[in-house]
């Protein structure tokens, strides 16, 4: 049997990789840190053990395309939209200041050629795409405040590539600044118009392939149609000088504004990870242990460069736009290194004569170890307490926790609900308690949502939760309970340890995506609600629904179901129990239930429907405009809205609510009417 090109190498880089990435495991250390290092052992300047370098490369290149597809479901047009500031405004401050700092820098304290100094001042405004989009992504921090802003000027990097590729061999040819200054505007017209014919062609086409795809019901040809779109997008903007990845992630936002995006994102992940593994190995191949070696204190500064200069300056400009310094570290930590495209780069400037040979080499060196260590700072920045009490005098230079709007109107706040963050579960809590008449304050982190809601009504407030000041000028430490509602791993702890300094016995309510998002929770009192697990009651529910199953069982067995979950191995969270169901067996249960307009209770007394003696249950307690009221309860009245607090067994309280509100209406649409 003929023996087949790189087999050989691709079984070596995987046994090693899974080598490698076992033993940092058990270091608590990163895999993708493992995986370059594993590049590094393997690669010329190692042990020299791989021969189809170039073969390799191409893989590579194919992950970083994969990759950026998957970014790209996680978007959608409506989310790009949102982020439009933050790419445009943000990224290209980062990329402007971030050019003219080194090229100043380098060619008037270095000597260094004022055309070879821009080069590299393109060099460094180009940040890691795939390993910071792959660590925000594995962190679940797409969505978050410091992740919105990094994806922003990864995007506005991108863009930038196609003018920074055609500057560097006019540069190298001497070309004017009037000829510089038309070409570039020209390349980023170009850019900007093949961009919006991109997704406008695929918007409409690619809907429509799917859904006939679909039709066929089968899997194979599905997967084959998403693999098209991701590398047909891809390969059309290549054709046109723009980068593979930028294609595909506008590929990957086009599919993700279909019905199929979830299904897509779950056929392309294994492929993802499989490439995306070879390009973290191919990034360690290029780490030259011998240039370290020989010149270390060189290869050393122009290290601290990418991280601690690259970092202050992202971090500058997130301050610039009015973020706070939380988010502003996140930021500058994340883009803190080499970019992939920086490599382009720098081979067509060695192609063009632009730069010194000896520098190129430093360069590589120093941006492969910037890119080792991204990882390791990325699981280190949340923890670094450190930095967060540096910047705390910063954040109330810039005011940033609160407005003057609010202030006045917070003085009046009192037993009021805090709610964090203004998405879909935010405006839902916030209009809930509006609709219910109870006070309510909206701490959001996106401005752009604030400036929108401003002179709505809606009580928001812009600042950062996580800091003390912001949650003391909304006042909790006399507030009935802290909500939050965004799915964020790094700021919740923070905002609980903020909230438990001002007050340890405030009731605080938590979203959380996963059981092991929340274990860091429990010490702190908090008490999540775990997606995972409220979908899954949810499903259960309508489908004993359907099945006919009587109401009692059902509550009885998806409350169980509830419990053990909770108490899994998986998480030490132990359920509190409710009022509703004080007694574990049954026996006796307390339930409040709301009358409805309309009821066959409404206007009499629970002495005129002998409750008691139909159904066994027990009025004990009635809540009426605010007041609890239980003098003379069997004589009242019953009202529309008024809250029954009733007691007794389950059959009991069932048969009273049939009783009180009447027969429970079918469940053609699974819903059912629910107890308080």
């Amino acid at each position: 049997m003929a023996h087949i090109p790189l087999i050989d190498e691709l079984a070596l880089l995987a046994a090693v990789a899974v080598l490698t990435a076992l033993v940092l495991a058990r270091l608590r250390l990163p895999p993708v840190s493992g995986l370059i290092a594993a590049g590094v052992l393997l690669g010329p300047f190692g042990l020299s053990l791989i021969r189809e370098r170039e073969a390799i490369d191409v893989l590579s290149e194919v992950g970083v395309v994969f990759l950026l597809f998957t970014v790209g479901l996680e978007f959608s047009i409506t989310k790009l939209r949102n982020i439009w500031r933050l790419v445009f405004v943000g990224g290209s401050l980062q990329v402007a200041l971030t050019l003219a700092a080194v090229a100043g820098f380098a060619s008037w304290q270095l000597g260094v050629d004022p055309r070879a100094a821009v080069v590299y001042g393109c060099v460094f405004a180009l940040s890691s795409t795939a390993i910071v989009l792959r660590l925000l992504t594995d962190r679940r921090e797409l969505d978050a405040p410091h992740g919105r802003l990094i994806v922003g000027a990864l995007i506005l990097q991108d863009l930038c590539v196609v003018p920074m590729v055609l500057i560097i061999p006019l540069l190298a040819a001497g070309t004017g600044p009037v000829e510089l200054a038309s070409s570039v505007g020209w390349a980023l017209g170009k850019a900007a118009l093949v961009v919006i014919a991109v997704v406008l062609v695929a918007r409409f086409a690619v809907p429509r392939l799917l859904f006939a795809v679909d039709a066929s019901r089968s899997r194979d040809l599905f997967l084959l149609a998403v693999l098209g779109v991701c590398i047909g997008t891809a390969w059309l903007t290549s054709q046109v000088g723009l980068s593979l990845a930028l294609g595909a992630f506008l590929g990957g936002i086009v599919v993700a504004d279909t019905e199929f995006g979830h299904r897509a994102m779950s056929d392309v992940l294994p492929l993802r990870d499989a490439f995306v593994s070879v390009f973290f190995i191919s990034l360690g191949m290029l780490l030259d242990v011998g240039t370290v070696m020989a010149e270390p204190l060189a290869v050393l500064g122009l290290f601290l460069a990418f991280v601690v200069g690259k970092g202050v300056i992202a971090f500058s400009v997130a301050l610039m736009m009015r973020f706070p310094p939380r988010v502003a570290w996140l930021t500058g930590i994340g883009l803190a290194q080499f970019g992939e495209f920086g490599f382009v780069l720098l081979r067509v400037a060695e192609t063009h004569d632009a730069v010194d040979p000896h520098a190129l080499s430093l360069l590589l060196t120093a941006g492969v170890l910037s890119m080792l260590v991204t990882p390791l700072l990325a699981r280190m920045a949340p923890r670094f307490t450190a930095g967060e009490k540096l910047l705390a005098p910063l954040e109330r230079l810039l005011r940033v926790a609160t407005q003057p709007d609010q202030e006045q109107r917070g003085e009046a706040l009192r037993d009021h609900v805090v709610i964090i963050g203004y998405g879909v579960s935010g405006r839902l809590l916030a209009d809930a308690l509006e609709a219910s008449g109870r006070e309510h304050l909206v701490i959001e982190l996106n401005a752009e949502v604030v400036r929108r809601l401003r002179g709505t009504g809606v009580p928001i407030s812009y600042g950062d939760a996580s800091s003390v000041e912001v949650l003391q000028h909304a006042h909790l430490e006399r507030a009935a309970a802290l909500v939050v509602t965004i799915a964020d791993p790094t700021a919740t702890p923070r905002i609980v340890a903020a909230a438990r300094a001002l007050s340890a016995e405030l009731p605080i309510l938590v979203r959380a995506r996963y059981l092991e998002d929340v274990k860091y929770l429990y010490g702190a009192g908090a008490v999540p609600a775990v997606e995972e697990v409220e979908v899954g009651i949810e499903l259960a529910m309508r489908v004993l629904r359907k099945l006919g199953l009587p109401r009692n069982l059902i509550e009885t067995q998806l409350n169980e179901a509830r419990r053990r979950t909770m108490e899994s191995d998986r998480s030490p969270l132990r359920a509190a129990p409710s009022l509703a169901h004080a007694d574990p067996r049954g026996h006796v249960r307390v339930d409040a239930l709301a009358i409805e307009a309309g009821a066959p209770a409404v206007g009499k007394t629970l002495v005129e429907l002998a409750m008691r003696k139909h159904t066994g249950a027990l009025g004990v307690a009635l809540v009426r405009g605010g007041e609890v009221l239980q003098d003379d309860l069997p004589e009242r009245a019953l009202r529309p809205d008024d809250i029954l607090y009733l007691a007794g067994s389950t059959e009991a309280i069932l048969r009273a609510q049939t009783l009180l509100l009447g027969p429970e209406p079918a469940e053609d649409q699974g819903e059912g009417r629910t107890v308080i």
